[in-house]
């Protein structure tokens, strides 16, 4: 169970990490039943971890994905993990055997700067190493779903500021949402001040809850 000692937290959920993403950031965002509509799809990640998320997401996305479809998952990470750090975190869950092979293969030595990976010819993965807000704000806009999952906002503040979640807003297509473990009020409240509808519902492993919400047409 990876923990960050910068921040006195666990890289993910105790109880399942991949069923806690599929629950949360999956099931919360309507995934995977949304890809059953033609067209390309975007995901942003605020903290890449171990890239679990990104993993289960490739694993059900190629059981999902319609022909001729891509899907471009970006991450942003200040701290981005080795390669056997994570194959060792990742090396838990056999049902993503063969995507925690074929990210490890393609991943760099010394993660830096923005580091862009093709994992299948419908999958393209891309890292953004630095601080979250300036690369969310680099970013283009466009972006059909957000998996908000960095460090408990009681360790992480940062990550859940008024300024970085209206970035994420600003930078989400008009029907895009959100999902995220985290049901702090001020979380909440910073999500609405964005300018996004916010949703609770029951979180995973007996969290009581979480939030997911939409971005409305300008005036809805």
């Amino acid at each position: 169970m990876p923990y960050s000692t910068g921040f006195g937290d666990h890289f993910y959920c105790q109880t399942d990490g991949r069923l806690e993403c599929s629950h949360v950031f999956l099931a919360g965002n309507g995934l995977p039943a949304r890809w059953q509509q033609p067209g390309d799809f975007r995901i942003g990640e605020l903290g890449f971890g171990t890239g679990l998320n990104a993993a289960e997401t490739w694993r059900q996305w190629k059981s999902a994905r319609q022909p001729g479809d891509q899907l471009h998952f970006m991450s942003f990470e200040l701290h981005p993990m080795q390669g056997h750090d994570i194959d060792r975190a990742l090396s838990r869950w056999p049902e993503i055997d063969a995507e925690r092979q074929g990210l490890l293969a393609l991943w760099p030595k010394t993660p830096q700067g923005i580091v862009s990976l093709q994992l299948d010819d419908q999958t393209r993965l891309t890292v953004v190493c630095g601080h979250a807000l300036a690369g969310v704000h680099a970013a283009d806009a466009g972006f059909d779903a957000w998996f908000l999952d960095g460090f408990a906002p009681s360790r992480n503040a940062d990550m859940w500021s008024a300024e970085i979640l209206q970035a994420v807003h600003d930078k989400t297509a008009v029907g895009g949402s959100f999902a995220t473990y985290a049901a702090a009020g001020f979380v909440r409240r910073n999500l609405m001040a964005a300018g996004f509808k916010v949703e609770r519902r029951p979180g995973f492993a007996g969290k009581r809850e979480m939030l997911c919400g939409t971005k409305a047409p300008s005036g809805a």
